[in-house]
């Protein structure tokens, strides 16, 4: 990894940190607290080639770091690592026909609207699941963590495709 790309990475690293702890975690949609976690962004957008060891920590610091900003104890650093464990798995399962090109990040202009929308939407899920079941720590109100899984998938989902047409076009 060269010094540019691990500078790219390093700020893109800072600023969905910043902005999700500055900024989304004090937007509250509906009385269920639906909040965006983009920064999950950072776990989606890595190269594929990332070994599995770095893509765990990076996603440990990614969790760690806004966990201690907002005082919730582990629970996006253990979602993160989650989710950071299993992106092997889902791009294997959702690996396009001819494979994925060397030295390309996971965009949606490379791979696709549908492609993308999968692999997100999949990381999405699983990482806000387990966060939510984190966070709750109960299934007493198992529709209601669904719900609130569902409600926040779907607004990170819309956030960052929205993202992927304003800000890593081609």
């Amino acid at each position: 990894m060269t010094l540019n790309v691990f500078l790219k990475y390093l700020g893109r690293f800072v600023i969905l940190v910043l902005l999700q702890v500055l900024l989304l975690n004090n937007i509250t949609l509906t009385e269920y607290g639906i909040t965006p976690l983009f920064y999950i962004l950072f776990i989606l957008l890595l190269p594929f080639e990332t070994p599995g060891w770095t893509l765990l920590l990076f996603a440990f610091f990614l969790g760690f770091f806004v966990d201690m900003f907002c005082d919730t104890g582990g629970v996006h650093s253990a979602s993160s690592v989650f989710a950071a464990f299993l992106r092997p798995l889902i791009l294997r399962v959702l690996k396009i026909r001819d494979g994925y090109t060397p030295e390309t990040t996971p965009v949606i202009h490379f791979y696709g609207f549908s492609w993308f929308f999968k692999y997100a939407g999949l990381i999405i899920l699983i990482h806000h699941f387990s966060y939510m079941l984190l966070i709750e720590f109960t299934f007493d109100h198992f529709f209601v963590t669904a719900l609130k899984t569902l409600g926040n998938a779907f607004l990170t989902l819309a956030l960052i495709l929205v993202s992927q047409f304003l800000i890593f076009r081609k």
